[in-house]
């Protein structure tokens, strides 16, 4: 489905150029979920940017179904069938949710907008009459961007940490609507999360460290390394609390 061939990407800073991904090979098949985690200024956002085409890459290759699609926007990325749910939405100052949602939907008769709604934890009475402005918080931003994405029909969806700014609730809701995307249709997911319970129901897990892809593996073997990490920790084992001050000792 999408391909990405040694991607890498240079971006210039506040101190020159510097190199975010570093010749990145990724294959991602219909129908599967992938998680991509990893440390905080790795490149995972980097990745989803480059997927959407917010970012072109600096050398490499982009291919959507066999079709090189590198050197496309964002707008025609779109039109082929990739979608991208931001970790900060934008407001739309003047646009109701329903305006929004319809738009999304298209000629789509299949789609419910009440639905839509309801899956990612938010009541339609409360919220399709409702103006995108400053009232919004982030969490009913992002619910409602990612409704907007649920809406369409894609071949590929990027979600870059769709649980930001979410309730208990609604994070329940959001997990059981990416298995249900999963199971009724071929798109490929891809999501940038932390979460174990997100973890969880990923085919493959993308782990993503200083700019390269250091593991792709199942969340059993990834959650299963953290736990031992966790417990090996010496620090933490050492660590003792006496007189109210912790003294920690490490070998």
């Amino acid at each position: 489905m999408l391909q990405l061939k040694n991607v890498s990407l240079t971006l210039e800073g506040e101190h020159g150029k510097k190199q975010i991904l570093k010749d990145i090979s990724l294959t991602l098949k219909k129908n599967k979920i992938y998680v991509m985690t990893g440390p905080n200024g790795g490149g995972k956002s980097s990745i989803a940017k480059i997927i959407m085409g917010i970012y072109q890459p600096t050398s490499g290759k982009i291919l959507l179904e066999g079709e090189d699609i590198s050197a496309l926007g964002v707008s025609e990325r779109a039109r082929l069938g990739i979608g991208y749910a931001f970790q900060q939405p934008p407001r739309f100052k003047g646009i109701k949710v329903k305006d929004v949602l319809e738009l999304a939907v298209g000629d789509n008769t299949k789609v419910n907008i009440c639905d839509l709604l309801y899956d990612v934890g938010l009541c339609s009475q409360d919220y399709l009459n409702r103006e995108i402005d400053a009232s919004f918080s982030g969490g009913e931003l992002k619910r409602v961007e990612i409704a907007s994405i649920l809406a369409r029909k894609l071949k590929v969806a990027v979600f870059d940490e769709p649980e930001a700014g979410i309730d208990l609730w609604s994070f329940q809701k959001l997990t059981e609507t990416f298995e249900n995307l999963n199971n009724m249709t071929d798109t490929t997911i891809v999501i940038i999360s932390h979460q174990e319970r997100i973890l969880r129901l990923a085919h493959q897990v993308i782990v993503v460290s200083e700019g390269k892809i250091s593991e792709i593996t199942t969340p059993d073997k990834f959650l299963g390394e953290i736990e031992k990490l966790e417990t090996d920790c010496r620090c933490k084992n050492n660590c003792t609390f006496i007189g109210g001050r912790t003294d920690v000792q490490c070998d």
